[in-house]
């Protein structure tokens, strides 16, 4: 189970966020249906604190729905996904038009956002098994799909509210749809494969044939 969304060690709400990606043939959703929704669960569930809301010992509550209830957990990440991506282009003044989210007003984001949030109450609990360490998970009365969606919201507020934002920026590499946190003074790309096409292009630019 691998999820098709590039992951690069972002916050999740980035990751999130880069769950739309590009290649030569286009512009790709990996959340585009619930087998893809169950694999990047899977693939960020070690980073995540989402429980199943019956017991404090099942983690990875999301991972187990039904391809039903999975298929209507994925509309509302995408919903989530689409907000995101508005505030990170108002964040990063993003120029690529590949890359605009289907939430076109900066307001409906910030509304769809805090929406999310509040879809369902929960809270931290502390998982500590004898012999192990101790963890912090998420707790909800809602479904786990609600739980997961909720929390990834509160995460995203948290990111847009704090001066983190700020080093938040979309790749300009040719034809790619990514964001990702500048992290080093000199990372100025999503991935070295992203840098290299970028290289690849201001060369061939500068010695094209009838290129003064």
């Amino acid at each position: 189970m691998e999820t098709s969304a590039p992951l690069l060690g972002e916050p999740l709400p980035v990751e999130l966020m880069n769950t739309a990606w590009a290649d030569r043939d286009g512009v790709h959703d990996a959340l585009r249906d619930p087998g893809g929704v169950r694999a990047w669960l899977h693939a960020v569930s070690a980073r995540t604190g989402f429980m199943a809301p019956d017991g404090p010992d099942c983690p990875d509550g999301p991972v187990d729905l039904t391809d039903d209830e999975l298929g209507r957990f994925g509309d509302r990440l995408v919903g989530l996904r689409d907000a995101l991506r508005r505030l990170a282009a108002e964040v990063t003044a993003d120029p690529r038009p590949a890359a605009a989210s289907r939430t076109r007003e900066l307001e409906a984001a910030v509304t769809a956002l805090n929406r999310a949030a509040g879809e369902s109450p929960h809270w931290s609990v502390l998982s500590w098994t004898p012999g192990q360490g101790p963890s912090r998970h998420t707790r909800s009365h809602g479904e786990a799909g609600s739980a997961a969606v909720s929390a990834l919201a509160e995460e995203s507020i948290a990111f847009f509210a704090q001066d983190a934002r700020n080093r938040l920026r979309a790749c300009l590499a040719p034809g790619c749809v990514l964001y990702f946190v500048k992290n080093h003074p000199r990372r100025e790309w999503c991935s070295a494969g992203c840098g290299n096409r970028a290289r690849s292009a201001r060369h061939y630019q500068r010695h094209r044939p009838g290129t003064a």
